[in-house]
C-alpha cells in the first residue's frame, strides 16, 4: 500500500527525504522536525510524535567534548508512565518480572520472553478483562544469558524454537501452543564468543534456509589486527538452520544487538550500539539495512570514513569501502531489539514500519534513549528520518526509572514493549481517540 507523503520544505535541508503523514493523516509541521544539532536533545525533553533526523555531515569532531560516566540510578516507578502519540494507548501487561529482554510473538500469539540473568524462557498467554495475562508458563530453563528467540520454519506451524545463549545457539522442539519446551536442547552452535557484548540475537531469511546470529565486539575499540578475541565479533554471522557456518554476512558493525529480517524485502535489518569515549555526540548509534559483504567501519572507521583518531593510520584502504546505515541515532541510545509492524490496528500508514527498543544511555552528559522509535519505512527502505514513539521513562530530574528493551507486534495488531527498568511489559493500543 503507498503511503501518503509530503516534503519539507523552508528552513530544512533534506534533499530528496520525504516524510510520512501522521496518525491523523496530518502534514508534520516543521517545528516536529529536528535535524542537525537540533536532533541531539536530552532524554528528559523527548516527545512522541516529534521526528529527527541525523547525517554524517552533523557529527562533531571526535573529543569535542569529554566523554561522560552517566550511568542511570534507575529510581521507583511511582506514578510515572509511558507516553505515546496522539491516538495511541499505553497500559501495563505485566510487571514484578526479573530482567525481561526479547520478546517476540509466536504464531499462535503467545509472548516468548527472554529473562537473562535467570536464564529461562517465559511465555505470556492471553490477555484477560483486566488487560493482564491469562496463563504464564516457563518454557525453558537452565539457560546461558539467553537473548534471542526465533520460530523455525517461519510460518504459522513452526517445529522449534531457536534460543541465542550468549555462548550458543540452542534449539527445542515445539509445536503451536506448547507452554512447555517437550523435549532437551539441542546445541546447534557451540562456542560462540563470550565476554563484552554479551546478546546473542538471531533471525531466519523469508524462506527459512539461512540463518543470522548477532555477535558483537568484545571492546570497544580494539584493533581487530591485534586482538584475536575480535576473531568473528562485530559482525552477523551466516549458518544454516542446522548450524553449519556459511560466512560473515556484514562485519564492522560494533554490536549488532537486535536483528531482524524485513518481511517486505527480506533484507537483513539490526539495531547497532556504536563506540564510545570520542564525546558526547559520537558515535551515532544506528538502525540500517546490512548489504550482505557489506563493512560498516568497526574499529578504524565510522558512519562513513570518519577515522577512529585512536587508530589513526589503519586500513586506509578501507576508508572508502565503510556503508554509511540508513537511521542514525542518537550516540549512546544502546538500541536494542527491532521489529516490523505487519498488524492491521494501527493506521494504515504504519503499515511495513520500524520499531526498535533504546535502552538508554549510560556515558552522555544528558541522559538518551529510554524510549522505543519508530522508523518510516516507504516500500520497505528508510529516508533517514526516525520518530519518537513512546516516551517517558525519564524523569523531570533526569533519572530513569523505566529502559526499554524489547518490541514485538501482537496477533491483534498492538504493540508489546519489554522495559528491564521497571521489570514490566507495555501494550501499545490505537484507540484513533
Amino acid at each position: 500500500m503507498n503511503k501518503l507523503r509530503w516534503t519539507i520544505a523552508g528552513g530544512f535541508v533534506l534533499g530528496a527525504a520525504t516524510l510520512i503523514l501522521n496518525a491523523a493523516g496530518e502534514k508534520i509541521d516543521s517545528k516536529n522536525l529536528l535535524t542537525g544539532q537540533a536532533a541531539f536533545v536530552d532524554g528528559r525533553s523527548l516527545k512522541p510524535g516529534t521526528f529527527r533526523k541525523v547525517t554524517a555531515t552533523d557529527l562533531p569532531k571526535p573529543f569535542a567534548t569529554e566523554s561522560a560516566q552517566n550511568a542511570p540510578k534507575l529510581v521507583p516507578r511511582g506514578d510515572a508512565w509511558p507516553h505515546a502519540p496522539a491516538g495511541f494507548k499505553v497500559e501495563m501487561y505485566t510487571t514484578n518480572l526479573d530482567e525481561p529482554r526479547e520478546i517476540r510473538t509466536a504464531p499462535n500469539g503467545d509472548f516468548f520472553v527472554a529473562e537473562s540473568q535467570r536464564g529461562e524462557i517465559t511465555i505470556f498467554r492471553g490477555r484477560n478483562k483486566d488487560g493482564k495475562p491469562e496463563q504464564v508458563s516457563t518454557f525453558a530453563t537452565g539457560l546461558t544469558q539467553p537473548f534471542g528467540i526465533a520460530f523455525y520454519p517461519r510460518g504459522e506451524d513452526p517445529q522449534w524454537v531457536y534460543v541465542g545463549n550468549t555462548n550458543a545457539v540452542v534449539r527445542f522442539p515445539y509445536k503451536n501452543g506448547d507452554l512447555k519446551a517437550t523435549g532437551a536442547s539441542e546445541t546447534l552452535i557451540p562456542g560462540l564468543p563470550t565476554g563484552g557484548h554479551w546478546t546473542r540475537d538471531l533471525a531466519f531469511s523469508l524462506d527459512s534456509k539461512r540463518m543470522f546470529v548477532a555477535v558483537g565486539s568484545r571492546s570497544n575499540v580494539d584493533d581487530a589486527d591485534s586482538h584475536p578475541a575480535e576473531f568473528h565479533r562485530a559482525n552477523i554471522l551466516e549458518y544454516t538452520p542446522e548450524g553449519k557456518f556459511v560466512g560473515v554476512y556484514g562485519s564492522g558493525i560494533r554490536n549488532p544487538a537486535g536483528i531482524g529480517v524485513n518481511p517486505k524485502t527480506g533484507e537483513v535489518w539490526c539495531s547497532t550500539n556504536e563506540r564510545d569515549a570520542l564525546g558526547d555526540n559520537l558515535v551515532p548509534d544506528y538502525i540500517t539495512h546490512v548489504q550482505q559483504g557489506g563493512f560498516y567501519g568497526w574499529p578504524w572507521y565510522y558512519i562513513g570514513g570518519h577515522q577512529d583518531p585512536r587508530l589513526e593510520g589503519k586500513h586506509p584502504e578501507l576508508k572508502g569501502k565503510v556503508i554509511v546505515p540508513d537511521v542514525l541515532l542518537q550516540p549512546h541510545n544502546a538500541s536494542l531489539e527491532l521489529t516490523f509492524y505487519d498488524g492491521n490496528q494501527f493506521p494504515n500508514e504504519y503499515s511495513g514500519d520500524l520499531f526498535a527498543a533504546e535502552h538508554g544511555s549510560w556515558n552522555r552528559a544528558a541522559r538518551t534513549g529510554y524510549e522505543v522509535v519508530r522508523v518510516p519505512l516507504q516500500d520497505g527502505h528508510a529516508s533517514g528520518v526516525f520518530e519518537d514513539f513512546v516516551t517517558g521513562f525519564v524523569t523531570a530530574e533526569g533519572e530513569a526509572w523505566g529502559r526499554p528493551v524489547g518490541v514485538t507486534v501482537a496477533k491483534d495488531g498492538s504493540l508489546y514493549v519489554t522495559d528491564d527498568g521497571s521489570k514490566s511489559i507495555w501494550r501499545v493500543s490505537y484507540t484513533g481517540k
